[in-house]
């Protein structure tokens, strides 16, 4: 069993991709263990494929590298492609236990001693993947918990039942038009409507302006909105912490498996078409665990138990059988 004797240090490699280092923090967080974040920022080098950065720091700041240092750790936790050449150069070093989240890729796939996969991704099956589902977060029942404490009170004049709406937007590949804003509100409306209650909206910075005044026309009074960019507090975890049902936008693999997380009934708003062939399978998979189900026009959230993803602590239990 890892404890804090057996296992004296980890360290968590925290790079420029926000949601990634967010991914290892929730590992980290669920295996219950102080842990160290090391930042690491690349140069114009770092944009080079890994074949040719190898097991090593190139492209790696300066000022980055001095951090690397003994005392080496006896776990690494890391995520995505760009992170892997340097994971692979400290366990030349040190031997440590390497947990990447995501596959790093060619070369040196075999360096890591655990590779945790979102089954969505459809790696290949290896000796050290440990296929998962959704993606690790930092959203917890303790984190849920304080956020209720705090919010609650803001919201107490609202009639319930409490119906979140979290919105994400436009992606590289798949828009985010007006017309189909204001058709989730429509929805989101009509689900309100049937409960009695009250709709709570908040939307990223892949909304777009236009799109979310189309989703505040739809949505009736009463609510609470709280727009991106608008300034103060964000009531995001709050929300995921109070909802009597949540509705997210199927275009982010974070925010569907933190809302999954949620104790609320989850829906998964994702026209056909609209999001990529992976978050459509994701979706699915949710789906047929129960712990999701779409935004269709019969959706009735009263009376629907649901187990919560807890992908972070999926992976944590990983680590702990393999390191024995």
């Amino acid at each position: 069993m890892i404890t804090e004797t057996t296992l004296k240090r980890v360290w968590v490699l925290a790079d420029d991709r926000v949601g990634n280092v967010s991914q290892c923090l929730g590992v980290a967080e669920a295996l219950g263990l102080a842990y160290e974040v090391k930042t690491i920022r690349y140069n114009r080098l770092g944009a080079l494929p890994n074949v040719l950065r190898g097991a090593g720091l190139l492209g790696v700041a300066g000022e980055c590298r001095a951090g690397l240092v003994p005392p080496w750790p006896d776990l690494v936790i890391a995520a995505g492609r760009r992170t892997a050449p340097v994971a692979r150069w400290i366990k030349r070093r040190s031997g440590a236990f390497l947990a990447q989240i995501m596959d790093p890729g060619f070369p040196g796939r075999d360096d890591f001693d655990l590779i945790a996969s979102p089954a969505h991704d459809r790696t290949a099956p290896g000796r050290n993947i440990s296929e998962i589902v959704g993606a690790p977060h930092r959203v917890t029942p303790r984190r849920l918990e304080a956020e209720a404490a705090l919010w609650r009170p803001r919201f107490a004049h609202l009639p319930r039942p409490w119906v979140a709406v979290i919105v994400g937007g436009a992606t590289r590949r798949k828009p985010f038009p007006t017309e189909m804003a204001r058709a989730l509100g429509e929805r989101v409306a009509e689900l309100a409507a049937a409960s009695g209650g009250s709709v709570l909206l908040t939307t990223s910075r892949r909304t777009g302006a236009a799109q979310e005044q189309a989703l505040a026309a739809a949505l009736p009074e009463p609510r609470w909105l709280h727009l991106f960019g608008q300034g103060g507090d964000n009531p995001y975890f709050a929300f995921l912490a109070l909802a009597d049902a949540i509705v997210v936008t199927g275009d982010s693999v974070s925010m569907c498996c933190e809302a999954c997380a949620a104790p609320a009934p989850v829906f998964i708003w994702a026209p056909e078409g609209w999001v990529a062939a992976k978050h459509a399978r994701l979706h699915a998979r949710l789906f047929e665990l129960g712990v999701a189900k779409p935004l269709t026009g019969a959706a009735s959230f009263e009376g629907w138990p649901r187990p919560r993803l807890d992908a972070a602590g999926d992976i944590a239990r990983a680590i702990r059988e393999r390191m024995g």
